[in-house]
């Protein structure tokens, strides 16, 4: 297909786009189920010649500069792609939502009224650097009856051509259209600007990436974004907590890996736990090298503890993802002023408070702001496959339609259905 004239490329692609998405949201579970069994067949069959395609990409990357944390994300390998081809094997196994009718109740004229739950149509799914999710998106749309258009990062274009043709292959092989999920074979970044203003073709469009890569997207798209934008996730001590507890939890979600969206940011400790708690979550930080900003009070008490990296919080470190070993660290004299300020400064991704109170907790889970709210346990859980869906296209901060993890039910959306016999309006 000639990628040289981009708004007409991207036309083309868009109208083969919404057709095959007519014939998706008619296709059998059956039908999509053996697609995505075929699709994890073929990704351990052809291992050898994904991992020349990945290094092609590599061998780019290393050329250009780019840093060893890039470097790991373009990586394939063999159990990258056994990773991906076993959530395919998962995704078909799960209970296929569309079609499924709910909340069905008869009115007083003899109607009966419910909700059907159908494919949203077509989704664009703009990411960078990680190939597998290719995959993953594909995977995603073909079990929730959507079609898909996926651009990927120019710096993985040739591992992505590869994975797509899989995809496509294994459409073929179940009877279903190649077309159903197309990736942009151009790495012109003009493409980008014409997926995200297509409404004609595109229903929604999924930013996966940089801040400043979803910023973008968000400023310039004439069509639905389900986005999120950062994660500063909050984890709070409240005044009565099991400290054993805490500080296994809070050294997870925010040592467990750094990187994440999901990882905890700002650590807010109740006054009267702090000379129990900090000197002793300190301690743990200064052993793994994290470095804690911290508003005074913190201070006075974390200073004190050997090793430890501790400086002046400033205004900007509490509303901060750090994506890194720094953590805010604030001490706060109520449950009020916790709540108060993650609905502040967080960017309502995902909060957690550590409490043996349950009137504090419950009142943590109602009005914190958050697509996600955890009572004792790890903000890292905050993720697709740990909350039972399977797979997650991206996370949403928006409070519209989607919110959190999006699975396949985030790929779908509710129609109202009237089930008569005969029945008019008087």
């Amino acid at each position: 297909m000639n990628t040289q004239d981009i708004p007409a490329y991207m036309a083309r692609v868009g109208e083969a786009a919404r057709a095959a998405a007519t014939l998706m949201a008619a296709a059998s579970t059956s039908a999509k189920n053996r697609t995505l069994v075929a699709l994890a067949r073929l990704l351990r069959d052809n291992v050898a010649a994904l991992d020349a395609a990945n290094a092609l990409d590599l061998n780019a990357a290393t050329a250009n500069g780019l840093s060893g944390p890039m470097l790991d994300r373009l990586k394939l390998g063999a159990k990258v792609l056994a990773t991906v081809a076993e959530g395919c094997e998962q995704l078909a196994a799960m209970p296929d939502p569309v079609g499924e009718i709910t909340g069905v109740k008869r009115r007083p004229t003899g109607i009966s009224v419910g909700q059907m739950r159908v494919p949203l149509g077509v989704f664009g799914m703009v990411y960078e650097s990680r190939p597998n999710v290719t995959i993953e998106a594909a995977s995603l749309a073909i079990k929730s009856g959507n079609a898909c258009i996926l651009r990927g990062g120019s710096e993985a274009i040739h591992s992505n051509l590869a994975l797509w043709k899989l995809v496509q292959a294994a459409l073929v092989e179940a009877g279903l259209p190649a077309t159903a999920v197309q990736l942009v074979e151009t790495t012109d970044r003009a493409a980008v600007g014409q997926l995200i203003a297509m409404p004609a073709f595109v229903d929604v469009v999924i930013p996966r990436g940089g801040k400043g890569l979803i910023e973008r997207i968000s400023a310039e798209a004439k069509v639905p974004v389900i986005k999120h934008l950062d994660g500063n996730c909050h984890t709070y001590i409240d005044a009565q907590v099991d400290i054993a507890q805490a500080l296994v939890v809070t050294d997870n979600a925010k040592t467990q890996k750094y990187s994440p969206c999901n990882a905890t940011e700002s650590l807010l400790v109740h006054a009267d736990q702090a000379t129990a708690f900090l000197p002793q979550i300190g301690a743990i930080f200064a052993s793994k090298g994290v470095e804690m900003r911290a508003c005074p009070r913190a201070k006075a008490v974390l200073s004190d503890v050997p090793g430890a990296t501790v400086v002046d919080a400033t205004e900007a470190d509490w509303s901060e993802e750090y994506l890194a070993p720094v953590i805010s660290v604030k001490v706060v004299d109520t449950l009020d002023e916790a709540i108060a300020h993650i609905n502040h400064y967080s960017s309502h991704h995902t909060d957690a408070i550590l409490t043996t109170n349950h009137p504090n907790a419950m009142r943590f889970l109602r009005e914190v702001d958050s697509a996600s709210v955890m009572v004792n346990a790890s903000t890292r859980f905050a993720d697709g496959f740990e909350y039972g869906l399977g797979a997650e296209i991206g996370i949403s901060t928006d409070k519209f339609h989607a919110r959190g993890p999006v699975g396949l039910e985030g790929l779908t959306s509710m129609k109202w259905v009237v089930l008569g016999q005969g029945e008019i309006r008087q």
